[in-house]
């Protein structure tokens, strides 16, 4: 089973949809216009709109963001950031000594600024 990947979300082929349906979906779950989709996928508004309206049909929703939930539901589509987010979570898991993990210092700007802070109350003492 293959993937259409378009900006920000990820579709699985193969599941209900059929590819350009399913890219027009992406598209949608990105909030697009009609026109805009059209323009990223080369083909007429028209077209497009077919494609989505197939889509909304066999998902059995009402309008263009239902089919989105409804195909977020189904796993036919999901987010890219649900699956980064879970790759970083299985690397953090598999090594625990990364070389790149930087820990966290004492703070010595901080201190710095006190001291200055105390030699110049001092200098208001004396004058």
């Amino acid at each position: 089973m293959g993937t259409i990947t378009r900006g920000k979300w990820m579709g699985h082929l193969g599941m209900l949809l059929a590819p350009r349906e399913l890219e027009a979906l992406l598209w949608v779950a990105q909030d697009l216009t009609t026109k805009e989709i059209a323009r990223l996928m080369q083909v007429s508004p028209g077209t497009v709109a077919n494609g989505i309206e197939r889509a909304i049909f066999k998902l059995r929703a009402k309008r263009r963001m239902d089919a989105v939930m409804k195909a977020w539901d189904k796993k036919i589509i999901s987010p890219l950031c649900i699956a980064l987010a879970g790759l970083i979570a299985m690397h953090s898991a598999i090594s625990d000594s990364d070389p790149m993990r930087r820990d966290r210092r004492a703070p010595e700007r901080r201190e710095a600024v006190f001291r200055i802070a105390r030699k110049a109350e001092s200098f208001d003492h004396y004058a």
